[in-house]
């Protein structure tokens, strides 16, 4: 075994070892540095011992680190509140040469805080024998203090040399993808979890109970639920979905939290699923027993087969292959209508080019890669180094589970020691797209209201299955794993609340105008508005609400095909979006001078919530506007089907009746289906359509003339 204290100090790095460690083996200390040969590492992280305690109650909640060359390669699952943690997690990386070492660092985890540095160690990989299962004992070194203890790490690694084709391979790639193949998926099924209810939970706060929460971990990917006040048996329903990379499975690791205002959040326990134990295309009710606290969850677990999802190479694209055209059109076709309602429609992106990106470098070059994301499926390009007018030639496929996602498409510049630049972004509704076209996009800046340097060249392909994708609409909307957390902002805020107002103005306008009728300011309206009033309430029946609706909807289509659009571009939302961004960019420099938004935590916290229930209110008032607007043409033909059904319901069916059905329904939904998700399919519908902040952000910018793509029309598949 290897110890850690033949390793010197960052200052002594060129010599880490002083002798070799056996000679009864092929060591690679006699390989000349000079040899180019590709490796490959196969690292077990074992256990740490005698970590050093970071938090206030003499504990920490560890998780290490792996770089080689700048670059992290592997970062481990935290364990909480452990100073003798056991890891047993297996990385695999490839090394084009051992001059590099393998550094280790070791972090303690804070929630919401800056994670607290626990030690590093470097490992010399010259000194490793090939082909041979060496264990390595690191001693943890703080160099700003080389004295102190920080306890150790160990490990198992093997180091074999790989053949010479794969060095073209490494060159060519970012090591975020490997192209070894020309065509692979990139996770082999799917995790649907539904987190139903905790039962008998530890009350944490000093009135005895707890604002539980959970959050969920299998591998890179996380999910948090909502927050339930103030009770020890919360019910959640909610349901999300990871993606399974492992063929034998995977653990998830599920820690539940009491949500504490201003301060860092209780721990109340933890539990952890093994995948590997459970049979697939089976539903699995699961009642864990939580560990270091008490109580229990109970969750539903379904591990399905692989969904369509791939990268390839331009040379290999599924709808061109006669074949595989013909399976997807027929997987997706009018007769295949209740065959699986989650897998709505197939989404193919074409990545083929970018010109003129911005230069983020000092070199006045970039090193761009591509981050293409539907929803909570997200893929990569390899990275075009030292290029501002990269090709990539990559063809991604996604199954689409809703035709109201949108697909996002971000382009970043790689950074060796830091987190990647942004170059710009791309936000297009699945519903605009135009199959078969070739089209140059104008990058956006962050928050999608204005342009940025470059375009982005995509050729986008969408089929689904129409009835699908209407009965999907009236179900909860996904939502995403990753979202940017909410900031208190004064112009966020100032404009919430100027959407709020427009739309409660619509409200007291229609009343000014109700009154003025009473007051007969202008007797012929007055006189036509009491006839109508008349004629209405003597032949009045309920059919007639909806009947008013569709044709509402039916007038602006009208309108909007006669050429008399009164629909208009929302410049006052534009400008404040323009005013906001100017207004990040001051906080963020700000923030690094002040921390005045750190003392006023709780402040903040209300403030965001009320801007946040403006927002929410505004989008409500919005989105009923833009489905009487065709906004999104689909939905708004989707809303004439539902009222004309309503329609015929009430004109035929006694309103008791239909009131009793309701309630029937209502009372026995739990009895038929106890775990079944809370709905409301006038919401799920309303989540759908984009409110006017979303329509500005989705816009199509107009690409400069001297970028003007060389358009070629494919047959509409759709």
């Amino acid at each position: 075994m290897l110890d850690s204290s033949k390793l010197k100090s960052v200052c002594n790095l060129p010599l880490i070892y002083n002798k070799k460690i056996n000679t009864s083996g092929t060591s690679n200390a006699d390989v000349p540095l000079a040899d180019p040969g590709m490796y490959q590492l196969d690292i077990t992280l074992r256990r740490g011992q005698s970590l050093a305690a970071r938090d206030r109650g003499g504990t920490s909640d560890p998780y290490v680190k792996f770089k080689i060359g700048g670059k992290e390669v592997f970062r481990s699952k935290i364990i909480h509140k452990n100073l003798n943690p056991v890891w047993e997690e297996k990385a695999c990386v490839l090394v084009e040469h051992l001059r590099e070492p393998l550094y280790v660092k070791v972090f303690d985890y804070d929630f919401g805080l800056q994670d607290d540095f626990m030690g590093s160690a470097f490992l010399d990989l010259t000194q490793l024998e090939l082909n041979r299962p060496t264990d390595v004992t690191l001693t943890l070194k703080d160099p700003h203090y080389p004295d102190h203890d920080l306890g150790i790490i160990l490990l198992s690694i093997v180091l074999t040399p790989k053949e010479g084709e794969h060095r073209d391979v490494f060159q060519t790639q970012s090591l975020r993808l490997s192209d070894v193949h020309r065509k692979s998926h990139l996770w082999r099924g799917i995790v649907s979890i539904t987190l139903i209810e905790g039962r008998d939970l530890k009350a944490m706060d000093s009135n005895g109970l707890s604002d539980p929460y959970v959050k969920f971990r299998l591998g890179h990917q996380k999910y948090k639920s909502k927050i339930m006040p103030k009770t020890l048996n919360p019910q959640w329903r909610e349901q999300f979905d990871f993606h399974l990379y492992e063929e034998r499975g995977g653990i998830i690791d599920i820690t539940a939290w009491d949500k504490d205002a201003g301060k860092r959040d209780d721990f109340i326990g933890r539990c952890q699923v093994d995948l590997s134990a459970l049979s697939r295309e089976q539903t699995h009710k699961l009642e864990l027993q939580l560990q270091e606290g008490e109580g229990h969850l109970v969750l539903l677990v379904t591990l399905t087969a692989s969904a369509t999802v791939s990268i390839s190479d331009l040379s290999v694209n599924s709808l061109e292959d006669q074949k595989e055209r013909e399976e997807i059109l027929q997987r997706y076709s009018p007769l295949r209508i209740f065959h699986n309602l989650k897998d709505v429609g197939f989404l193919q992106v074409k990545v083929i080019r970018a010109e003129g990106l911005m230069a983020a470098d000092v070199t006045g070059k970039s090193d761009p890669f591509c981050v293409v994301e539907l929803n909570n499926d997200r893929l990569l390009t390899h990275t075009v180094y030292k290029n501002l007018n990269p090709e990539w030639n990559k063809v991604f496929t996604f199954n689409i589970k809703d035709i109201h996602s949108v697909l996002e498409v971000t382009v970043y510049d790689e950074d060796r020691d830091r987190s990647a630049d942004f170059l710009g972004k791309v936000a297009i509704p699945l519903l605009s797209i135009q199959n078969g076209e070739q089209k140059a996009y104008v990058l956006k800046n962050k928050q999608l209201t204005g342009p940025t340097k470059g375009v982005i060249y995509l050729e986008i392909d969408v089929i689904f299955n129409a009835v699908k994708a209407s009965l999907r609409t009236l179900i909860p909307k996904e939502q995403k794993y990753i979202e940017e957390e909410n900031r208190l902002s004064k112009q966020l805020l100032l404009r919430n609340f100027i959407r709020t107002k427009r739309c409660v103005m619509v409200l007291v306008n229609a009343a000014y105008y109700v009154n003025s009728c009473f007051d007969w300011d202008s007797p012929p309206r007055s006189l036509a508005a009491f006839v109508l009033f008349l004629f209405v309430v003597w032949n009045f029946e309920l059919y007639m609400i909806p009947l008013v609706l569709l044709l509402l909807l039916t007038w602006n289509y009208f309108l909007i095909i006669s050429g008399k659009d009164n629909r208009q571009r929302d410049t006052v939302v534009e400008d404040m979006l323009e005013d906001e961004e100017e207004e990040d960019e001051k906080d963020d420099k700000d923030s690094e001078k002040k921390g005045f938004m750190n003392k006023i935590y709780a402040i903040q916290e209300v403030c965001v919530s009320v801007q946040n229930i403006l927002d929410e209110v505004a989008s409500f008032g919005e989105r009923i506007k833009n489905t009487f607007n065709w906004t999104v043409p689909f939905l708004s033909w989707l809303a004439i089907v539902a009222l004309c059904v309503f329609i015929v319901i009430l004109y035929f069916i006694p309103l008791r009746y239909i009131v009793l059905a309701w309630g029937i329904n209502k009372f026995t939904k739990k009895l038929r289906c106890p775990y079944a998700i809370d709905n409301n399919e006038l919401l799920d519908f309303l989540s759908r359509v984009p409110s006017d902040v979303q329509v500005v952000q989705y816009q199509e910018l107009k690409p400069d003339p001297s970028h003007s793509p060389c358009k070629r029309k494919k047959n509409n598949l759709g």
